[in-house]
């Protein structure tokens, strides 16, 4: 199918309505009138042969098509901002808008403190930064880039490692001084464990204890399941039981003795961080640029022992 303009514009106010989440806003989004927009949207699903919205005087919705199609055109219209920057500016011009799905606890304590010297650098981008627990449909959301720990998921994404963090079994001393030091994993089976609920799949993460290539799954109980890392700090801080918690982010709480690690001789499991972005696209210069900055700070982290034993 040859596009012409009329349905790239047309394929411009679609995204819009996406993106604002109805015809209103997007047609002062765009500086056009209503009837203008709904227009637009006309034309394009005559052009397609598919109804792209299911239309109510209350709500906006997209169709099972529309799903399908947006899947598909976000990347082509990055791909066409970025040439059309490309060709006017030698492909290294930093700006526009940059969606990232980013994982709140880097967000919070590495990305958040460290972020105005990017912004500053580079005036003409606009950020758009949403911390979730979860991945989600990467593309589909309309992400350019996404900054999550665990495993990544297979499919169409690109994978780069930024570094990995010990994950360390702690309590604090008032649960040790009222119940009792496990002096082996296995003892945590007579423990109040805090769970910790995977994102990806709603279930708690499995206890695993690694040392050189023996790993050890230990069942354990608790009456607290959790989905936030930083709930869950405040919960075992309080003395109610005993959590396994990434290192990163939680240096100064080890140090200064507010957690104790529990099973130091078990210290090599690991959780990675990772940068993904969609395969099926050439990264635009905004998020290479941004890469570089994430990879910088992971650097940097490195250094100073985030993830190391």
């Amino acid at each position: 199918m040859a596009f012409d303009e009329k349905m790239l514009n047309g394929m411009g106010v679609f995204t819009t309505i996406v993106d604002t989440g109805t015809f209103a806003a997007a047609a002062e989004a765009l500086d056009m009138s209503p009837p203008g927009v709904s227009r637009s949207i006309s034309r394009l699903e005559r052009r397609l042969g598919i109804r792209l919205f299911d239309r109510t005087t209350r709500s906006v919705t997209l169709t099972d098509e529309g799903r399908r199609f947006h899947h598909q055109v976000m990347p082509l219209l990055a791909a066409l901002e970025e040439a059309s920057t490309s060709a006017s500016l030698g492909g290294k011009a930093v700006r526009g808008r940059l969606r990232v799905n980013v994982d709140p606890l880097f967000s919070s304590i590495l990305l958040g403190p460290r972020l105005d010297s990017f912004l500053t650098e580079h005036p003409e981008l606009e950020l758009d930064l949403v911390t979730r627990d979860r991945l989600g449909d990467m593309v589909a959301d309309g992400f350019d880039l996404a900054i999550r720990f665990g495993e990544p998921r297979l499919g169409s994404l690109v994978a780069r490692t930024l570094f990995e963090t010990r994950i360390v079994t702690v309590a604090s001393p008032t649960y040790l001084k009222r119940q009792g030091f496990p002096t082996t994993p296995q003892d945590l089976q007579h423990h109040a464990c805090i769970q910790f609920r995977d994102p990806e799949t709603g279930k708690p993460f499995d206890w695993l204890f690694h040392q050189g290539q023996t790993v050890v799954k230990v069942p354990t109980r608790g009456q607290l399941t959790v989905n936030d890392v930083r709930t869950m700090h405040e919960v075992c801080l309080s003395g109610y039981g005993i959590a396994q918690i990434m290192a990163f982010g939680s240096e100064s709480l080890l140090a200064h003795g507010q957690l104790v690690e529990l099973f130091p001789d078990w210290p090599d499991e690991r959780f990675t961080l990772h940068a993904l972005y969609p395969s099926r696209i050439h990264p635009s210069a905004k998020t290479r640029r941004f890469l570089e900055f994430i990879q910088s700070l992971s650097e940097a982290s490195q250094e100073r022992s985030f993830g190391g034993n």
